[in-house]
């Protein structure tokens, strides 16, 4: 294992393959005469499988419900609601600009921010591999940025979500541990000591950023970027701030009725719940999590109602926006397309 600091550029511009044919030469793939139809094809199966995937979460929303519940909702709390969740969704756009800072691409901020924004609403309605990695490679390679940089972009990502989250959790499970339910008969020393690990793979992460970041290891082959610590401690803080601001949407529409800590807890767990049970939004499994660890303090019908709003101001508003900007960013990169083209091909924006 070795290691070297990192160029400036080098994520920008890696160095060239000359055993590899570049895109525009008559041996590159791309240049075949099936690579047009095959791309077709793909595009037709990507737009099939969001329809088919909106249509189940659609079906599986008692949607009567949800609008009960937000009519049952006080006005104040509504509005708190939905500006608390304004601002999650704000500040995790705000993700992949510390992808841009790692790669070192040149898109306008609004246009990153957008692109997040679309590809975080899509990710939490039908999952992460079609919501939060299949459009983001849509849209970003339209915006002229190659598979590797968007690789890394959506990597760095899902780091800075997780590294947040391991941290949250980790400090809430190690300092101020779940009351379980009465009925449940056991102690939480197994949260505490899942805590205990949680944060000591985080300090870990940044520790090695503090003594080897912003330097590339090369480990059996295989290329291992660390950040500098303080991009590391970015990726944190925005990280744990938005963890928090979600759990803040339910809190409000509880009524403060629970610690805010415990929905923080709860919320924590149902997240890496729905994850590991693999269902597109963590439907049924997220309102279950909450309903075993907080229905002793307060009434299910309360706790259904907060869950229903929360998804309604949370998931759907979201995906009804980020569904119109997702049109208008096809239509223009349709109306680009049929444009006079560069000779030198995209290039991505300036800032």
């Amino acid at each position: 294992m070795d290691s070297r600091t990192l160029p400036r550029n080098a994520l920008v511009k890696p160095r060239p393959r000359n055993a590899r044919p570049v895109p525009g030469h008559p041996d590159h793939w791309r240049s075949k005469a099936w690579w047009p139809w095959t791309k077709r094809g793909l595009s037709l199966l990507f737009f099939a499988a969001v329809v088919v995937l909106l249509v189940q979460y659609g079906r599986h929303i008692d949607w009567r419900e949800v609008l009960n519940s937000l009519r049952a909702t006080p006005r104040a709390a509504l509005l708190a609601a939905v500006g608390l969740a304004a601002a999650s969704h704000l500040l995790y756009s705000c993700f992949d600009l510390i992808g841009r800072r790692y790669t070192g691409h040149n898109l306008r901020t609004p246009t990153v921010m957008a692109v997040t924004f679309v590809s975080y609403a899509f990710n939490l309605s039908i999952g992460s591999l079609l919501g939060g990695v299949g459009f983001r490679y849509r849209l970003y390679s339209r915006l002229g940025l190659n598979n590797g940089v968007i690789t890394r972009i959506v990597s760095m990502s899902m780091l800075t979500n997780w590294l947040g989250y391991k941290l949250l959790a980790g400090f809430l499970f190690l300092v101020h541990p779940l009351a379980l339910p009465p009925s449940w008969k056991m102690g939480n020393h197994g949260l505490q000591w899942l805590g205990a690990i949680l944060m000591l793979i985080s300090l870990s992460y940044l520790v090695a950023c503090a003594r080897s970041g912003d330097r590339i290891w090369t480990i059996k082959g295989h290329e291992l970027y660390l950040p500098p610590w303080r991009m590391a401690v970015l990726q944190m803080a925005v990280s744990c701030v938005n963890w928090c601001l979600m759990a803040a949407v339910i809190y409000v529409l509880l009524g403060q009725r629970i610690v805010y800590t415990d929905v923080l807890t709860v919320l924590l767990i149902g997240a890496i719940a729905g994850v590991v049970a693999h269902v597109p939004a963590g439907l049924g499994v997220f309102e279950f999590v909450f309903i075993a660890l907080l229905s002793h303090l307060v009434p299910e019908s309360l706790l259904l109602g907060a869950l229903l709003g929360y998804r309604a101001i949370y998931y759907i508003a979201p995906l009804i926006v980020a569904a119109v900007m997702y049109l208008g960013m096809e239509a223009r990169a349709r109306r680009a397309k049929t444009a006079p083209s560069d000779p030198r091909g995209p290039q991505p924006q300036n800032p």
